[in-house]
């Protein structure tokens, strides 16, 4: 009997061993116009008046829940939209960047739309994903993959992932959708770049992101170190004839010194690593928010290319945009402890979190504060430059307000510190960063974002600006309990 069973244990190890990672296509000719990225996108570049930017953070199923519930609320708002009528809030966002937790409910809803109302609480927010993963990890069944070159726990996760989410689905189907575009960021665990899922970042690794699964994409968006492998994508960079945009090399150009061009010139630099393939054949991929917890660094860096293309007297492809809002819908929790109160040390694992989440934190902060920073800039050289104080005489740096962005900028934070209610406060920020929770903290998540969204004075000021039609204040789950 014991021989029987050790058989049998060989054969699923022999089965499983016979596992091999998936691998990117590559790509034979890079083309600035086509393939799944912003500017491409053509249903959100005519006639509209409004980009809505939506930045999930990571943070689990607690981070998945929370942005979902913002989901929900802007789906009950609706906005005058000129030449369309009477349109929902949630119709008018245009681009979803998406971190860790936050990368599922993104893509899920880029992949799905109004259909995922009808089934992410079952599929994925209200069940032990955690559980069931490790379970499957711990099955005899998967030893061999798990042990296979190249494979790991990261590629049973997005095996698992497409099981019960995204079928399979790959950036193909989001690029024939016409929803917002949706930006799922992971980290280079080499260089600690940022890297987005976006045809222009695999037009740099000359490969076909319409072939790459939905599910890895999350994977390792979410692949949080030592817990998960990286995820390995080969790369072809040198081989496809790619060249940066135009627009990209006149902010890159020594000869134009633009300020706000300086962050984006170092992404840039990062970027340009990857053309050297011979030095570079693979890429492992981790967490997210190792580099970016909100998913705003990107954001931040197409803005200031774009006010560095208005300096430089160059179109950009937001110029027709009135108004830009920023909802950054973060997560992050901040539980309390009592180490300052007992001579007792913590424990090692503690530190380690703790000295993990600290810098973060503070990353975090400082990305919104640059946000609206940029906001309160935008907005000074619009007032001057409205006034009438400039004139074809004054100087060049005058002349160059004249050229500033002409939409209004909104920075929108839907965070736990903006609830006015400190028992659900405190209850929130208690929440683990796990992927499994109970349901009574999903929903609690879900009902505090819309919340706190529709109670920002941000929010209020760019509903009213834009118009806003609803008679009545959406309610249930994730929705505000009343009008402003």
């Amino acid at each position: 009997m014991t021989c029987k069973l050790c058989a049998a244990l060989v054969a699923l190890l022999a089965l499983g061993g016979c596992a091999t990672r998936p691998v990117n296509p590559p790509l034979a000719h890079a083309d600035h116009k086509v393939g799944y990225r912003f500017e491409a996108r053509e249903h959100l570049l005519r006639d509209r008046d409004n980009l809505v930017i939506l930045a999930f953070s990571g943070g689990g199923t607690r981070a998945a829940a929370f942005s979902y519930g913002v989901l929900e609320a802007l789906r009950k708002i609706e906005v005058d939209a000129p030449g369309r009528g009477k349109v929902r809030a949630i119709d008018e966002v245009g681009v979803i960047t998406g971190v860790s937790g936050g990368s599922f409910t993104a893509l899920a809803y880029g992949l799905y739309g109004d259909k995922l109302f009808d089934q992410y609480e079952k599929r994925f927010l209200k069940r032990n994903v955690e559980g069931e993963l490790f379970g499957r990890a711990a099955t005899p069944t998967y030893w061999g993959s798990l042990m296979s070159t190249g494979w790991g726990r990261s590629e049973l996760a997005a095996d698992f992932y497409d099981e019960i989410l995204f079928n399979g689905a790959t950036f193909a189907d989001l690029q024939r959708r016409d929803g917002p575009m949706i930006v799922a960021a992971a980290t280079d665990v080499s260089s600690g770049a940022r890297f987005y899922y976006t045809q222009t970042m695999f037009d740099i690794i000359c490969s076909d992101l319409a072939g790459v699964r939905l599910a890895r994409a999350a994977s390792s968006s979410s692949a949080v170190p030592v817990v998960f492998s990286p995820v390995t994508f080969d790369n072809y960079g040198g081989s496809c004839g790619f060249r940066e945009p135009p627009w990209l090399e006149n902010i890159a150009d020594a000869r134009h010194p633009v300020r706000p061009a300086a962050r984006s010139k170092r992404q840039l630099a990062d970027m340009r690593l990857y053309e050297d393939s011979k030095d570079r054949p693979y890429i492992h991929l981790v967490d997210g928010g190792v580099a970016d917890n909100l998913g705003i660094r990107g954001v931040l860096d197409i803005i200031d290319e774009f006010e560095a293309l208005r300096l430089l007297g160059q179109p950009t492809p937001i110029d027709h945009y009135k108004r830009i809002a920023v909802v950054v819908v973060n997560s992050l929790s901040s539980p309390k402890t009592d180490w300052d109160k007992h001579v007792d040390k913590p424990g090692t694992f503690d530190v380690f979190m703790q000295a993990t989440a600290v810098p973060i934190d503070h990353y975090s902060f400082e990305a919104i504060e640059l946000l609206r920073d940029t906001a309160a800039r935008w907005k000074t050289m619009r007032g001057i430059r409205d006034s009438g104080a400039i004139s074809d005489k004054s100087s060049p740096a005058l002349v160059q307000v004249m050229r500033s962005p002409g939409a209004e900028l909104y920075v929108v934070d839907v965070s736990f510190a903006a609830l006015g209610n400190a028992d659900e406060r405190d209850y929130l920020n208690q929440l683990p960063t796990t992927f499994v929770l109970p349901d009574e903290a999903v929903d609690r998540l879900r009902a505090a974002a819309g919340r706190i969204m529709y109670e920002s004075p941000e929010f209020r000021r760019l509903l009213a600006d834009i118009a806003a039609t609803a008679a009545t204040a959406p309610t249930g789950a994730g929705a505000p309990a009343s009008r402003p």
